[in-house]
């Protein structure tokens, strides 16, 4: 599998962290068609972030479809594909959050799906490749609003 994060990963400015970075190693996947790490360290000024630990997860999850799927043949009368199946791909970051003071961690998650319609990576490679540059840099660009929205509940 081709997702293999660099370490340490550069986070995305926030305001509230100041050069935040997150170093990570290789964790047991949950599944062989994934690929998983883990946060050991952060860099930068993160106040009250922690590590990667049982109680209170920090994990990168790259997850690829169990069996991908191909193209049925073009029906011969009509000339046209009957279906046009997906392939999922799947990134996950899981983060233990505390909801209260003095309670129990909860997994927070934030997850990014890929749905990449089969042949189109190879039929439409550069399109397909201008779908996840764009919502890459659009993640990157909009991350400070995002969390602001998240904070206050308006968009």
């Amino acid at each position: 599998m081709s997702f293999s994060p660099t370490s340490p990963l550069t986070g995305a400015a926030v305001t509230g962290l100041t050069s935040p970075t997150y170093t990570h190693a290789a964790d047991s996947a949950p599944d062989n068609n994934s690929i998983q790490r883990y946060v050991t360290a952060i860099g930068g000024t993160q106040a009250g972030v922690d590590v990667h630990s049982v109680s209170r997860p920090f994990t990168f999850t790259g997850r690829k479809p169990k069996v991908l799927r191909v193209l049925s043949v073009v029906n011969p009368v009509t000339g046209l594909l009957a279906q046009v199946p997906v392939n999922r791909y799947t990134m996950l970051v899981r983060k233990g959050l505390l909801p209260l003071a003095g309670q129990m961690s909860v997994v927070g998650s934030a997850r990014l799906e890929l749905d990449i319609p089969a042949g189109s990576e190879v039929a439409d490679t550069n399109n397909v490749l201008a779908l996840i540059s764009a919502v890459m840099g659009l993640g990157w660009q909009v991350a400070d609003g995002w969390a602001n929205t998240v904070k206050t509940g308006t968009i």
